[in-house]
């Protein structure tokens, strides 16, 4: 099956009102913003993460979204970033769906705009700042190869029911590759 990322026109992504933007070299993807996400400043994140932002309640991350960029070697197309990525997930996770979209993104960008998306459950491990240990989560990771062959992964990980299934395809939706 194959989704499109976007509504109508091809170059521009759609971010929901009340979303905020995360900027990289890559690849541009909304979050919700209105929702208590915020970004992270670089010097906070991961160093294998080029963009965040954290939703934190009471001191706990109940949501995230990440961008990965070259988080993989030897990937050239979708289906390698998306078993890069897909291999990732962990051994606590289900995963539910795996589907080809089409990203927003300018017209010659080609192949870039190729991507998959792998939906997926899991249990929090309750470290580093996560809901207890046993938590249910959901989550959805988009992979693919950007224009200048960079391999990229977009997650939003979040405590399950808070997300619903139009949040993420709206999530989805919003990933605009350069």
């Amino acid at each position: 099956m194959l989704l499109t990322g976007c509504g109508g026109d091809a170059d521009k992504a759609s971010v929901p009102e009340g979303w905020g933007t995360l900027e990289t070299g890559s690849l541009s993807v909304g979050y919700p913003k209105g929702e208590g996400y915020a970004e992270q400043p670089a010097a906070e994140r991961a160093k294998a993460n080029a963009a965040v932002a954290l939703k934190e309640e009471d001191g706990i991350r109940t949501g995230m979204v990440s961008v990965q960029l070259d988080f993989a070697t030897g990937v050239h197309d979708a289906a390698g970033a998306a078993a890069a990525a897909g291999a990732g997930i962990g051994l606590n996770s289900t995963r539910k769906a795996t589907d080809d979209v089409r990203l927003a993104g300018p017209e010659d960008a080609g192949e870039a705009r190729e991507a998959r998306r792998i939906d997926y459950d899991f249990t929090s491990d309750g470290q580093e700042d996560t809901p207890n240990r046993g938590t249910p989560m959901t989550g959805v990771l988009v992979a693919g190869v950007d224009s200048k062959g960079v391999p990229f992964v977009v997650r939003l990980n979040a405590v399950k029911d808070a997300v619903d299934a139009e949040d993420l395809d709206a999530f989805v939706g919003s990933i605009s590759v350069k």
